[in-house]
């Protein structure tokens, strides 16, 4: 026998948002987002300069395997391309948030 759950607006709400058992402020949860962001962006980075080492190497004939530069390029195509729909994700939910009436 399925159970039957109830689906009500509040019962998902409830399940989704974080829940805030230390206590952190607005500005706590900020600066942790910002130090996230900072990271994912050191790692695209560093992903960025994997890749043009794997490239000279390639250029000088060092790389046998080109799969690896392939890979490589790919992973850090694919954090180019989601760094910039988070960012634009972020502004668009700044500029809704700046059209707000108080």
């Amino acid at each position: 026998m399925i159970d039957k759950i109830s689906y009500s607006p509040l019962n998902i709400m409830s399940s989704v948002q974080p829940k805030d058992s230390s206590g952190e402020g607005a500005a706590d949860l900020g600066k942790r987002f910002g130090s996230f962001l900072n990271e994912a962006i050191t790692n695209l980075n560093v992903q960025q300069q994997q890749v043009d080492q794997l490239n000279q190497s390639f250029i000088k004939g060092e790389l046998s395997d080109v799969h690896q530069l392939t890979i490589a390029s790919e992973k850090a195509s694919l954090g180019l391309e989601l760094t910039v729909q988070v960012r634009n994700k972020v502004l668009e939910a700044y500029q809704e948030m700046m059209r707000m009436q108080l």
